[in-house]
């Protein structure tokens, strides 16, 4: 009796067995199939060595994927329960959730450019939500449609490699494609080492294509999203970032900004270069009645020089060069010029040529440059700092503190904000730094404060950068509407969302900023935080999907409106 039931076991484990190699083969053939929506929505390779990879990579990867799924999950719930219904059903469910896993994956990686990871799970929700929100029926119909046509494809292939089983274990072609496969692994395997050695980006850009694969360095993917020339590859390594492709013309104001009268109300900016504390926002908070905006996440990742650009035309760093030879206005100095208000500039330093270093001192009206603020908070024919403001035509007034020390800049500030007390029309007010002198201030946060008059208080904690406050001054001061703000890299504050990534570009690498960290990433591969409890620099894990969440937002600018949307 014991002989005769471990027999029958035994005839039942290897009978399951048996059909499970023939079921998890017809699985590779099939993930390879579905596998085609990475591989065709990625340019093709260039060269005959970039073919070859690309279908040895594409079949032995999928192959082996699907290959491990079997040996970690089914092969293993085959010993433990060798129930013949049970296993048919459970490894065909399986499948199907595996299968529908790996669509999905290729929808994230052709909208975002990575695969499904925990760490841009914001984003992908994100993604994911907008489709349902736009249409929710849709979305349900598609993805359950998809679901039962994998389930049905994979219940019969269960049944057909069950049924057939005996007359598959005398064909005799199998072995031959596993053979190939196994071939195509080695091949590609070697093809990549010779590619590293080489620097050959043709074999390089292929990493990030398919699911679980992710590249040697960061080089690969910045000359992959077109930040170095891919013709250059090798001599890369010396050359700074830079746009290979034509960058777009920087927008003109057209229709977006349709209302004509002057707004009552002034903007007043004041910069310094020294970088302010939380505790110094906190006490200009304290100080101002009106409605005040606490950007406690606030970002400004260039050097001074650069940071006027981001500020400025709401854009990273690497478009500079090509939209300053554009010789067109930002948004802002545009829509002020229609309007006829206007715009001053005064730099408070000791170094008397401060003001000759800014290059866009010519959008200004009037520019004046002092060694002390006394003579703008003090008069000498007894009027009052608030008789003086309300005195000044509405526009931009731009202050500028070019000094280590930010005790002139804070009393400066303080009377400003204490002014507005008792002025007729009460101002918008922006207290940030500018510019940063290293990497490691450029990892730092930058606490900042923005007043603006019939808004709530807030005490923002979403990230915010120096590139948000054109948009914002577009929509809150000067009435413009939303598709102003779409034309640039910046968002209005008041209405940034939570798990939003903001990147920016120095010469060596980029620099990327997410809810949890900010990250440097130089054009070798190496990725560098910041602990501000520490106050230096530490190495972290590379993480590839946040740096191309940073790359997707530097060339945000140059995509048609209707993908940022």
């Amino acid at each position: 009796m014991v002989s005769f039931e471990s027999k029958s076991y035994s005839k039942r484990l290897l009978h399951l067995i048996s059909w499970s190699h023939w079921f998890t083969f017809f699985n590779v053939f099939l993930a390879i199939l579905l596998s085609s929506f990475y591989v065709f929505g990625e340019k093709t390779p260039d060269t005959v060595i970039g073919h070859l990879y690309l279908y040895t990579t594409w079949a032995s990867h999928m192959g082996f994927l699907t290959f491990m799924g079997f040996v970690l999950i089914i092969f293993p719930i085959i010993l433990i329960y060798p129930k013949t219904q049970f296993i048919r059903v459970t490894a065909s469910l399986i499948f199907t959730g595996a299968l529908f896993l790996l669509l999905l994956d290729a929808f994230v990686f052709i909208r975002l450019g990575y695969h499904l990871n925990a760490s841009s799970s914001d984003q992908i929700i994100l993604l994911i939500s907008n489709m349902i929100a736009h249409n929710s029926l849709k979305f349900w119909v598609i993805s359950g449609s998809v679901a039962l046509l994998l389930l049905s494809i994979e219940l019969t292939l269960s049944n057909y490699a069950w049924k057939h089983l005996k007359e598959l274990q005398r064909v005799p072609y199998a072995k031959y494609v596993v053979h190939v496969l196994v071939a195509s692994f080695f091949i590609s395997h070697f093809t990549h080492i010779w590619a590293d050695a080489k620097w050959n980006y043709d074999v390089l850009k292929q990493d990030t294509v398919l699911p679980l694969s992710y590249p040697s360095t960061a080089k690969t993917l910045l000359t992959k999203y077109e930040l170095f020339d891919a013709e250059n590859y090798v001599e890369n390594k010396e050359s700074a970032l830079s746009l290979k492709h034509k960058v777009s013309e920087y927008p003109r104001l057209t229709q977006q900004c349709i209302v004509n009268e002057k707004p009552k109300q002034s903007v007043f900016m004041v910069l310094t270069q020294s970088m302010l504390t939380d505790n110094q926002i906190a006490g200009f908070s304290l100080k101002s009645i009106s409605s005040n905006v606490n950007l406690t996440r606030h970002i400004d990742n260039a050097l001074p020089v650069n940071s006027w650009f981001n500020l400025f035309y709401s854009l990273p760093t690497i478009y500079k060069n090509d939209i300053l030879s554009q010789d067109i206005k930002p948004l802002l100095f545009q829509e002020i010029e229609r309007r006829g208000l206007s715009s001053d500039l005064t730099v408070v330093s000791n170094s008397q040529s401060t003001i000759d270093t800014l290059w866009f001192k010519e959008w200004f009206d009037n520019t004046y440059e002092l060694t002390g603020v006394s003579s703008l908070i003090f008069s000498s024919n007894e009027k009052s700092f608030t008789e003086k403001l309300n005195q000044l035509n509405a526009g931009l007034h731009v202050f500028y503190f070019d000094d280590k020390s930010t005790a002139q800049a804070e009393l400066f500030i303080d009377a400003l904000l204490l002014s507005q007390r008792q002025k007729n029309t009460k101002d918008i007010v922006f207290v940030s730094s500018i510019g940063n002198k290293n990497i490691q201030d450029s990892l730092s946060i930058k606490p900042s404060l923005l007043v603006i008059p019939e808004r709530n208080s807030d005490k923002l904690k979403r990230l915010t950068s120096h590139m948000d406050i054109q948009p914002t001054l577009l929509s809150e001061w000067l009435t413009c509407k939303a598709s102003a703000q779409k034309v640039v890299n910046g968002q209005n504050i008041l209405t940034v969302k939570s798990n939003r990534v903001i990147a920016n570009t120095i010469e060596s690498g980029i620099i990327v900023f997410n809810k949890d960290k900010s990250v440097f990433i130089d054009k070798n591969g190496e990725f560098q935080s910041y602990s501000r409890q520490l106050q230096t620099p530490i190495s972290v894990n590379a993480d590839f999907p946040l740096m191309i969440d940073g790359v997707n937002f530097i060339k945000r600018f140059n995509k048609p409106l209707a993908e940022t949307d």
